[in-house]
């Protein structure tokens, strides 16, 4: 069973990854997957523990403005489910939004997060990310690669 400190800790865990990556904080966001296997959709092999071939990943592909991908991240429909006292899955969907000189502001993609977490020494960590995504918008702002399906 789940408290309610561990509802809250797991939640900040799943909404400090959008406030590290529209801030563009690539060092910290990777950070929060350090004891995680993270899964890129159309990636065949996951990230395993790596928080710098994470933020390898983002400087590679995000094109960035005064240090900035001029997005918003917005996590929605989560679910949280607890799998005993030390483990949790979560889900939740994504929609980011872009704003550039050139682009007005308007949601580029949407998605999905599938998340397992555990508890080590009182705190939550993230072991595992699954990221898919399925709706596409003009991402010609966004990365530096095409992503699309």
């Amino acid at each position: 069973m789940l408290t309610t400190e561990d509802y809250i800790q797991i939640q900040n865990l799943i909404h400090r990854y959008p406030k590290h990556l529209d801030s563009g904080d690539l060092e910290e966001l990777g950070k929060l997957f350090a004891r995680a296997k993270v899964y890129f959709e159309g990636i065949e092999n996951p990230v395993d523990c790596d928080p710098e071939t994470i933020n390898g990943m983002f400087r590679d592909f995000l094109q960035l403005y005064e240090g900035i991908p001029r997005t918003r991240h917005i996590i929605a429909n989560l679910i949280l489910e607890p799998d005993g006292s030390e483990e949790a899955t979560a889900s939740s969907t994504v929609v980011v939004f872009q704003q550039t000189k050139v682009l007005p502001l308007q949601p580029i993609i949407t998605g999905d997060y599938h998340d397992r977490f555990q508890k080590v020494d009182g705190e939550w960590h993230f072991i595992e990310r699954r990221i898919s995504n399925d709706l596409f918008g003009d991402l010609s702002a966004h990365g530096r690669y095409d992503i699309t399906p």
